[in-house]
């Protein structure tokens, strides 16, 4: 059995009371922590002879990031400039009637890569033919959470099935990976019928997994679900018995205090995605209302499309800013909070905080360094001075995550990724999102998709 001792970092537990080793080790062997503590006191132990040394100083050690809300695509940079609404009928949805299993997994391949090496160790990921994903987070040796885009509702069932997330229950289930799991996931319910979110509900409750979907992201959903129902969306949700502790809800941003009170008293975990948030124009997440009433919140990148990168440290700054600017509060957003969002929040909100999200004996070893050497991250302090939780939030960004392990398996080393070819994933991506705008150009020709009002195609 291998053993790696990361000697000499700054180590950011993320356990309760915000422990800090400066400096510090983590020993660990290939699959668990089996201790975390001062430099000398994990050089005395028995455990470190023979170990692997990994010299991190001048680095943070801590755990790896749990990204909540992920849709893998390859739109970046093109569906620009347009609200939520609009962005979804000429961009999005015409891109998933194009879609094919080999273009998913394509898409797929890119954004775990993309994520990884960024320091994400974990990823659920909401997109379509997810049996490919899940091959492929095999293949990169990260965990993943699998939940497919269902949607019942003409003229959105082109999006996956719930026979077709049962099919990848299964499928999941035969591969007996213990890093990839299925979920049950609804596109939206503005996608659904009734009685298909009622289904689907059913269908996680009987197959004992989660459940994940999208609601309050616009004004225009709270809007709409009380002239539907004469009921906010969360209350609504409540009501299909869709809230509980295997339930993890996206954006949140448009809340009042008694859907606050609904998710908390359930259990219920909200995925935060600011970029995505600010980028579609969209508002932000109440985060510390919800904080304070309980309720655990993960951060999430979104897509590609809404985010533009899948940089997980950088969406801690933009977390902690866009906080700061809507409240008017300077204390918001404090960096060992967000961190807790980036880490063991986000872990809990996918039901793995008992593996991982935190540096303790005994947990599953997903540990990324983060170095610090650079001018941006320069002056490093300590002592009474200590300013590394600042330094990760505020001025990293996922180029400055330079190794990570998943399970205790390293995945990447000195930024270099060790299980796949970085050229390849990126070429492979690039085929597949020419071959994708070929047939989304093919049906907006054919009347099957709107024509992009700014740009109308003969």
């Amino acid at each position: 059995m291998t053993k790696t001792l990361l000697r000499g970092g700054i180590v950011l537990t993320m356990e309760p009371g915000r422990r800090a080793l400066d400096p510090g080790s983590v020993l660990f062997d290939d699959e668990r922590i089996l201790a975390v503590g001062s430099v000398e006191e994990v050089d005395s132990l028995p455990a470190s002879a023979g170990a692997e040394t990994v010299d991190v100083t001048g680095r943070v050690v801590m755990p790896g990031l749990h990204n909540t809300h992920l849709h893998s695509g390859l739109l970046r940079g093109t569906a620009e400039s347009m609200s939520l609404w609009d962005w979804l009928k000429y961009h999005v949805d015409p891109a998933h009637k194009a879609m094919t299993p080999e273009i998913a997994r394509a898409a797929s391949e890119l954004a775990y890569t993309e994520g990884v090496l960024a320091g994400t160790v974990s990823v659920l990921d909401m997109w379509r033919f997810l049996e490919g994903s899940a091959e492929v987070a095999g293949e990169l040796g990260i965990r993943a959470t699998l939940a497919p885009y269902v949607a019942d509702l003409e003229p959105y069932t082109f999006f996956e099935s719930l026979d077709s997330n049962r099919r990848l229950l299964e499928f999941v289930a035969d591969r007996k990976d213990p890093l990839v799991r299925a979920w049950v996931g609804v596109e939206h319910w503005l996608y659904s019928t009734d009685a298909g979110i009622r289904d689907a509900v059913e269908l996680a409750r009987s197959a004992g997994t989660g459940f994940h979907t999208h609601s309050s992201e616009s004004i225009f959903e709270v809007q709409e679900s009380l002239t539907r129902f004469g009921r906010r969306p969360i209350e609504q949700f409540y009501n299909w018995g869709i809230l509980g502790e295997n339930a993890v809800v996206a954006h949140c941003v448009w809340l009042d205090d008694r859907e606050i009170e609904l998710l908390a008293k359930t259990g219920t975990s909200v995925a935060h995605c600011p970029c995505s948030n600010m980028k579609l124009s969209s508002g932000a997440a109440p985060l510390q209302r919800l904080r304070s009433a309980g309720v655990t919140v993960g951060l999430g990148t979104d897509g590609e499309k809404e985010n533009n990168n899948l940089d997980l440290v950088e969406e801690m700054k933009f977390a902690s800013l866009l906080q700061k600017v809507t409240t008017l509060d300077p204390s918001a957003g404090d960096p060992w909070d967000i961190l807790e969002m980036a880490t063991i929040e986000g872990a809990r909100a996918l039901g793995l905080a008992s593996e991982s999200g935190s540096l303790e004996v005994g947990k599953q070893a997903d540990v990324i360094t983060v170095d610090l050497r650079a001018l941006h991250t320069t002056p490093i302090l300590h002592g009474n001075d200590f300013n590394a939780a600042a330094h990760v939030v505020f001025s990293s960004s996922g180029r400055d995550v330079d190794n990570v392990w998943v399970a205790g398996r390293r995945i990447v080393a000195d930024r270099a990724l060790l299980t796949a070819d970085v050229s390849t994933v990126r070429q492979r991506a690039q085929d597949a999102a020419e071959e994708l705008f070929a047939r989304v150009r093919a049906l907006r020709r054919s009347g099957e998709v709107p024509v992009l009002p700014s740009a109308p195609e003969g």
